[in-house]
């Protein structure tokens, strides 16, 4: 039973990247998905989470309008699309599985989480 985040790598201001947090061992449809990230001496920020039902997903004011959540049931994926980037969004992200999004950024509150992926943004 695993959960992995990927597709993290270096990118220009302005540019875009997508970010996957892939599930082995359950189904993630079964569960909200958060996003967090953790930058170099700063505590770990909530991004982004992803409920069950059909609600929309919610996210973070310093994402809002440049970042988008979404569910690939048949991939077991949930995707982070990730445009607009800017130098301050550089970090590591991780995704983490709980029964509703809550808004937390205590990781260890979540039911399951895995390794992060690096995201640096840098001209």
């Amino acid at each position: 039973v695993q959960l992995q985040a990927s597709g993290g790598g270096s990118v220009q201001p302005g540019g875009s990247l997508r970010l996957s947090c892939a599930a082995s061992g359950f189904t993630l449809e079964s569960y909200a998905i958060a996003w967090f990230r953790q930058a170099p001496g700063k505590e770990r920020e909530w991004i982004s989470c992803i409920p069950t039902d059909d609600d929309r997903p919610y996210y973070a004011d310093s994402v809002k309008g440049r970042f988008t959540l979404s569910r690939d049931n048949a991939k077991n994926t949930v995707f982070l699309q990730m445009n607009s980037l800017k130098n301050e969004d550089t970090a590591v992200y991780l995704c983490a599985s709980d029964r509703r999004c809550t808004g937390s950024p205590t990781l260890e509150l979540y039911i399951r989480w895995g390794q992060g992926t690096q995201v640096t943004v840098s001209s």
